[in-house]
């Protein structure tokens, strides 16, 4: 499937920012089932610095600088994207979750040293025994990992409510788990936060969902949004990515942007500004699908 995925961002300052440095993650990377072909990041003003480069995670920032006074800044991103299909084998196999997680500190391949990072606590997910708790049912002895987080994906989209106006980024893990109630960045870092306590690596993954249902059929939530999801690492078949907040193995349609421990290693934008006051933020995503070339 071909795309053109179009993010604007704009913020309007009720006074005047004189300086600012900025960090833009939204060029999305390339992956095994994902080709990104023309990407273009537009500022305005334009920016007196600008350079891209890569981080930790191997995703493409750009650092960009804006030194002239401004009251308005518009960052628009475009990318055209080339998905295939995402789909395990039919024969998928995993070992026992219960051997993932004794073994996994110790295999010495390069892809379980990788996932060891993501093991740990970060930022916005902390282990808990009440995520522990929460994800008890789905990780019987001896369960096939992969059985068990899909399980878990499904639970989670079954006993919590998609709700925008329910939580923020201050917003507690220990909250969401109690309300039962969230958004998809909520809904991933639950699920990760479940797997972690477990002894589990899960990462944290920022992209975009193209929406487009049929007549009859529900929209998906987070359309023409920022989504988010998850990834949990499996010996066998490396990293497998769920989406709780649709109860589905993500495909073709999720446009991969970014991953990391959480969100906070993945924010779209973010910086530090001198002036600027208080400011009022508008976000658009458009994904569009595009036909192939005659």
């Amino acid at each position: 499937m071909n795309y053109r995925v179009t993010h604007r961002t704009t913020y309007r300052y009720s006074g005047r920012v004189s300086l600012c440095h900025n960090e833009a993650r939204l060029l999305p990377r390339e992956t095994p089932s994902q080709f990104v072909g023309e990407t273009k990041l537009v500022i305005e003003p334009k920016p007196a610095i600008y350079h891209e480069r890569r981080d930790f995670f191997g995703n493409r920032v750009v650092y960009f600088s804006i030194q002239d006074l401004h009251q308005v800044l518009k960052v628009t991103a475009t990318s055209h994207i080339t998905g295939a299909p995402r789909v395990l084998p039919p024969d998928a196999a995993s070992p026992a979750w219960d051997e993932v997680a004794r073994v996994v500190r110790r295999l010495p391949e390069l892809g379980a040293l990788e996932a060891r990072q993501f093991m740990l606590e970060s930022p916005f997910i902390r282990p808990s025994h009440e995520l522990l708790d929460y994800a008890r049912p789905s990780f019987a002895p001896d369960r096939p990992l992969l059985e068990a987080v899909l399980d878990l994906n499904r639970r989670i989209f079954k006993d919590f409510t998609y709700d925008p106006g329910f939580s923020t980024l201050a917003t507690p893990l220990s909250q969401v788990l109690e309300e039962r109630r969230g958004v998809c960045q909520d809904f991933a870092h639950l699920a990760i936060g479940c797997l972690r306590s477990l002894g589990l690596a899960a990462r944290y993954v920022s992209g975009y969902l193209e929406t487009l249902p049929p007549p009859g059929k529900e929209r998906l939530v987070g359309a023409d949004a920022s989504h988010a999801w998850l990834a949990v690492f499996i010996p066998g078949l490396g990293w497998v990515d769920l989406d709780p907040t649709n109860d589905c193995l993500p495909g073709e349609r999720h446009v991969t942007l970014a991953w990391g421990r959480d969100y906070s290693d993945v924010a779209p934008l973010k910086g530090v500004m001198i002036g600027g006051g208080t400011h009022a933020l508008d976000v658009s995503v458009d994904v569009m699908p595009l036909r192939p070339a005659a």
